[in-house]
């Protein structure tokens, strides 16, 4: 089958097409044939914490498609279901998928709009609900509103009955935006934004910020939270990795600040949380209260072009790579 992988040396990436055997299943897991993958800015882009120092390893973090083979104690699935879920080697005609992390594609889905939701969305979650705790009629600021996770934010934030303030670089992303419910787009992308976020909330601040850009906003963002606020950090685009913190506002305001990864964490870790996402939230796909904003769709063979497109900073929503067409 084909796959691609990533090369990592001298702190460079490069993408090479392998011919690799498809991988058999093992206990837990099945074989999927995938259709389509999406692109994570984490995975793509050196020094995001996610790559070793050298080596290969194959590419893609989370796709949809159609199971192909079980493997032993797979449960209730069968061969042909449609599933998306996140798995190691996405960008593959083949790839196996932990049974803990896989979850069906409601019928009114596309495969390709399916691989757009299990990673974004699944951190989105633990952002906004699992550590967020974000509740109805509260604020949440996103920094970064127009990128994969921004927009997973501002759709889970409107279907959880939040306010939603979004920066971004580009007032037609925002325009963009306002459909899917953003109620307060800012367009900037300097650490100038504090003042206009305490206008929207009459002074009292974001109950939640979402950090999808890095440490040049950190200071901003710690500035405009709430009493008891919580600020999660997800990415850092802006290659930014450090940034001061201000102790007084923490310990007089109560703030929780908490990051988002799935790096270090253990399979069963990782597949916590899912069960609860697939109950709350699957079903305001199936019923279109959420649906994927993909940005484009881009053909197996043209995933160098997709990546220098997410390099680009042009898109809006996910970046889809297409493997192959439905059976």
């Amino acid at each position: 089958m084909k796959s691609y992988w990533m090369n990592i040396s001298e702190g460079q990436g490069q993408m090479e097409l392998r011919e690799v055997d498809r991988a058999v299943p093992g206990a837990g897991q099945v074989l999927v044939k995938l259709h389509a993958a999406a692109l994570n800015r984490g995975e793509l882009i050196i020094g995001h914490g996610l790559h070793g120092k050298g080596g290969s390893k194959p590419a893609g973090m989370e796709g949809a498609g159609q199971i192909v083979q079980l493997g032993s104690e797979t449960g209730a699935w069968q061969v042909g279901d449609r599933v998306m879920g996140r798995c190691p080697g996405a960008f593959s005609e083949y790839a196996l998928m932990d049974v803990r992390e896989i979850m069906r594609v409601p019928d009114n889905l596309t495969l390709e709009q399916a691989a757009s939701i299990p990673l974004t969305f699944l951190v989105t979650y633990d952002l906004l609900v699992l550590q967020g705790h974000l509740k109805a009629d509260q604020w949440l600021l996103i920094n970064g509103v127009s990128s994969g996770v921004g927009v997973a934010s501002l759709q889970m934030a409107k279907v959880l009955g939040a306010k939603v303030i979004g920066t971004s670089g580009s007032q037609a992303k925002l325009d963009q935006l306002k459909p899917l419910g953003l109620d307060v787009g800012l367009c900037t992308r300097a650490a100038d934004f504090h003042q206009a976020v305490l206008q929207a909330t009459e002074q009292k601040g974001a109950n939640l910020v979402v950090n999808t850009v890095g440490g040049s906003v950190f200071a901003e963002s710690m500035r405009c939270m709430a009493f008891q606020g919580r600020l999660g950090f997800v990415g850092y685009v802006d290659n930014t990795l450090n940034a001061t913190i201000d102790l007084e506002a923490l310990h007089a305001k109560r703030l929780c600040l908490y990051g988002v990864s799935n790096k270090n964490r253990t399979p069963a870790q990782r597949a916590d949380g899912i069960a609860q996402f697939a109950a709350q939230i699957l079903p305001a796909f199936a019923d279109g209260r959420i649906q994927p904003l993909l940005d484009r769709v881009f053909d197996f063979d043209q995933l160098d072009q997709a990546k220098a497109h997410m390099e680009s900073n042009q898109h809006t929503g996910k970046i889809v790579l297409r493997i192959a067409k439905p059976d």
